[in-house]
């Protein structure tokens, strides 16, 4: 494989955890909700995709004098940061639509535990690989189902440290109520509070504002919306998936090798494509070809996540706004026009599907989940990428022991049809993270490698 495209294992590993407190953590002082009280979701929190937890890890290494008290330090950030933004503190529940509000009853705060383990961190392998194997280092519930979100805390974190003094901060926050962006405004606070103690200041204010995402009354849905479309799966997508082994795959892709990604994706007279454009078309090509998906007249999606906030001008989002600002959207192309066809092509479409995402369509999305309100993730034909370069994951989660050696997810099941884009904490690199069908990693990393 080229230079520029390396194939980056993670070993197979058992990580012991022994779980030695658990503590439920109440906002450290007064809050404008009641006991009772309930707080407004919006669509974009609401649409199915988002009803689940975003897991994260992030590890630290050991520092003398420091591990002791770690946990105190870190509950007490915990309650600090849960007064601003004291709507993690709440639950969900259904209202009788079927739709999820935060409310405020006897159960409430986040779950923070506190767990040790008999390895050391360098016994978990290479720390800038994601590695399915680390989720005991994520807390979970026994009889926890896979999108649970109802009556259940909403920021579950567990502290698990290791022998060598070295530690990590699992993390699990609800995706009803924040977006990526909105998480790592969550997490920076938290680390603030946790470095200059509580009364710190953070920046910027939390500002809730769901309200700003309501209907139209009544709703106007203008735009066809292919990314909710229920669609037949007419290929030989939907069997390769049920029935062949699926393994997890990271790929480190250079900077120079992106560059020349970015210089082939364009066309003489056509609008610029950008870097994502570019990396993410060269990234279905190479699914489809490695796949071999039949039949090759089979129209294929590609879904990925737009931040709409830029987008939003007559009225802005305001600052500090940490709830979802997020629209989906969606290329479409036939398995032989991506296996068959240029890599300016296929780039052209990711870019129609990203500038599509304009305010009207952000309202036409909005009031489409109000109208249809679907209830399951449609994956026919379907490939979706979750781009984390965006986040300030390593800026963001410093609580006072420095930037961590790995932040970031760490699984990509329950959903095999999923690739992330992930920073490389290094610098210029990025990690490509994809599940496959097993016989079909060698010939992708050999089409990912390939410039053509």
């Amino acid at each position: 494989m080229a230079e520029w495209v390396r194939d980056l294992e993670f070993p197979r590993l058992d990580v012991p955890i022994t779980v030695d407190a658990v503590y439920t953590v109440a906002p450290a002082g007064p809050f404008p909700a009641a006991r009772g009280d309930s707080l407004y979701l919006s669509n974009l929190d609401d649409m199915v995709g988002s009803r689940l937890f975003t897991p994260t890890v992030y590890f630290y290494p050991p520092e003398k004098g420091r591990v002791q008290g770690v946990g105190k330090i870190f509950r007490r950030a915990l309650a600090d940061v849960l007064v601003p933004y004291y709507p993690l503190s709440g639950r969900l529940r259904e209202t009788r639509e079927g739709k999820l509000e935060v409310f405020f009853g006897p159960d409430q705060g986040a779950l923070m535990v506190e767990a040790r383990s008999s390895l050391r961190l360098a016994d978990l392998g290479d720390l800038r690989v994601p590695n399915p194997a680390w989720a005991p280092l994520i807390y979970r519930f026994k009889d926890e189902g896979p999108y649970q979100v109802v009556h259940m805390p909403l920021v579950i974190a567990q502290l698990t440290t290791f022998v060598c003094g070295g530690f990590c901060l699992g993390l699990r926050v609800c995706h009803c109520l924040c977006d990526g962006l909105g998480a790592m405004q969550f997490v920076d606070a938290w680390a603030t509070l946790a470095r200059v103690g509580p009364g710190g200041r953070i920046a910027p204010s939390p500002c809730w504002d769901r309200e700003f995402f309501r209907p139209r009354v009544p709703p106007r849905v203008e735009f066809p919306h292919a990314e909710f479309a229920s669609v037949e799966e007419g290929s030989s997508l939907g069997f390769i998936l049920r029935e062949t082994k699926l393994v997890q795959k990271c790929y480190s892709v250079g900077e120079e090798f992106r560059t020349r990604l970015k210089r082939l994706a364009q066309t003489d007279g056509e609008p610029a494509r950008t870097g994502f454009d570019a990396l993410a078309a060269h990234v279905w090509r190479s699914w489809v070809r490695a796949i071999e998906i039949r039949p090759l007249d089979y129209e294929l999606r590609l879904t990925f996540s737009v931040n709409v906030r830029p987008k939003l001008r007559a009225p802005p989002v305001k600052e500090g706004f940490y709830g979802n600002a997020l629209c989906v959207a969606c290329a479409t192309s036939t398995a032989a026009a991506l296996a068959g066809g240029t890599l300016a092509a296929a780039a052209g479409r990711v870019r129609e599907a990203r500038v599509a995402v304009t305010e009207e369509y952000v309202r036409s999305t909005v009031d489409y989940v109000e109208a249809y309100r679907p209830t399951r993730l449609e994956f026919a034909g379907k490939l979706s990428i979750t781009q984390w370069t965006r986040f300030s994951m390593y800026e963001s989660s410093d609580f006072g022991w420095g930037r961590p050696l790995y932040a970031g997810p760490i699984d990509l099941t329950p959903t095999p049809q999923m690739c992330v884009f992930l920073p490389d904490g290094d610098g210029g690199s990025l990690v490509v993270w994809i599940c496959l069908p097993e016989y079909a990693t060698a010939k992708f990393g050999e089409c990912l490698s390939q410039l053509n």
